[in-house]
């Protein structure tokens, strides 16, 4: 599964985007009808108590899959954002089943 990083208005990060792949490379391993991931790190200037902002976009067979999440690190709305791909992933999984 190739993954694409973009760093919107912040500074790209190596161990972010590390922590962020392997992350993804275990999905791919349990979902392997995972075809790419595109990841987006960004900062909401207006919110100050959260406001890092993670989105990932899942390109798959079928309609892409996307999940965001917003918390006070990076880490966690990553964390966040991957629990959400999951449980969209589970649901999709189930309908592949049954065809």
């Amino acid at each position: 599964m190739t993954v694409n990083f973009q760093y919107v208005n912040i500074d790209t990060s190596n161990t972010l985007s590390r922590l962020t792949e392997e992350k993804l490379e275990k999905l791919a391993n349990k979902f392997e009808f995972l075809i790419s991931a595109q990841v987006y790190f960004k900062q909401d200037e207006k919110d100050h108590e959260a406001g890092k902002i993670c989105n990932i976009e899942l390109s798959l067979p079928g309609p892409r899959i996307f999940a965001t999440s917003n918390a006070k690190n990076y880490e966690m709305a990553m964390n966040e954002t991957i629990d959400d791909l999951i449980r969209q992933l589970k649901k999709r999984k189930e309908v592949y089943k049954t065809h």
